[in-house]
């Protein structure tokens, strides 16, 4: 289901924006990348805020209200390394199977640990804001990777490089509005335009 981005280029050389003191209430971001195989798409859907906020509030009760199917878990190195800003995933796919399991809760879950320390070494997110920050993450992993053979290399960069990625739009407010504003007409949906084309 990978959604190849056509014409969503990003802003010419963004402003570069302070980050250092100001409240972070909540940010949203989004991101695509993936290599030649399908299984191999990553699209996270970050929200990031301060702990004490909206964003704290919701990554509290996320993790209070497991649901058969779409468990909620913190993104770690290892056990036992949880990786600052806090940070929760939850599956977009509804889980059924170990192998998938496995691979979320192993591959997957490691590359978005990473991507968010990526982030924080980026400067994208403060370093002396990572203890109050929280991410709640949705991530993106092909239900095919249970068919297939698939190259955990491969599915680890995607995801770690799409993590990064979506937390840096997040916090430069990315795709600006003047972007989306001139680009509205130029940036077709990609299964909206399969469905134009007949092919869906």
């Amino acid at each position: 289901m990978a959604k190849k981005s056509k014409g969503a280029k990003k802003d010419k050389k963004p402003a570069k924006q302070k980050l250092s003191n100001e409240r972070i209430v909540l940010r949203t971001g989004e991101a695509l990348v993936e290599a030649d195989e399908a299984w191999s798409a990553a699209e996270p859907e970050v929200i990031i805020g301060e702990l004490d906020g909206p964003v704290g509030f919701a990554l509290a009760n996320l993790m209070g209200n497991q649901v058969k199917g779409h468990t909620k878990v913190f993104a770690i190195l290892n056990s036992d390394v949880q990786v600052r800003p806090a940070t929760v995933m939850v599956s977009k796919v509804t889980v059924s199977s170990e192998k998938y399991t496995n691979i979320l809760m192993g591959t997957v879950q490691a590359a978005v640990a990473h991507g968010v320390l990526d982030a924080v070494r980026a400067g994208d997110i403060p370093e002396h804001k990572a203890n109050d920050l929280g991410i709640i993450i949705s991530v993106w992993l092909d239900p095919s990777v249970v068919d297939v053979e698939i190259d955990h290399k491969v599915l680890f960069n995607t995801q770690r490089e799409a993590t990064t990625k979506a937390i840096h739009k997040a916090m430069h407010y990315e795709p600006s509005i003047g972007w989306l504003l001139k680009n509205q007409d130029q940036v077709p949906h990609y299964f909206h335009q399969l469905a134009l084309d007949g092919k869906l």
